[in-house]
């Protein structure tokens, strides 16, 4: 068989020369300053969990939020049909109920008044008792 020679080659060294060496992706005195910006930023990130709670159980989990704590009330002498039907137990026609009650006979003088409404009764009185703000007593002018 007839083959190609191949020369010998002279033993290589074990040590790269700058010139060897594969192109870095950054330059060699940036490596360093690149590094420091990491650990800068994992350290701020861990304080950023701490601070926010991450040790104490402090942040929220997103499938099971904390419960409201605030209850939306209304002045039932100047809500809107939109804010009565809000309310629990109260729906679009009976909020406009309350609103044309009070357009036709006045503003309502106490909470119980509501029971004079339409659709209105004593056990929905009842369960909006929590949402309905006080009612102020007019002054009167001498």
């Amino acid at each position: 068989m007839q083959g190609v020679a191949i020369p010998p080659t002279p033993r290589q060294s074990a040590v790269m020369t700058q010139s060897d060496s594969p192109h870095s992706l950054l330059p060699a005195r940036s490596q360093p300053l690149i590094a420091t910006l990491v650990v800068l930023g994992l350290v701020t990130s861990g304080g950023v969990y701490v601070a926010s709670g991450g040790f104490r159980g402090g942040l929220v989990d997103a499938d099971t939020p904390p419960p409201i704590t605030k209850t939306f009330t209304v002045n039932i002498n100047a809500a809107t049909t939109a804010e009565f039907s809000q309310l629990p137990g109260l729906g679009a026609i009976t909020a406009q109920k309350i609103v044309e009650y009070r357009r036709d006979h006045g503003p309502f003088t106490s909470h119980e008044d509501l029971l004079d409404v339409p659709g209105v009764g004593p056990v929905t009185l009842d369960a909006l008792r929590p949402h309905l703000r006080p009612i102020r007593k007019r002054r009167e002018t001498p």
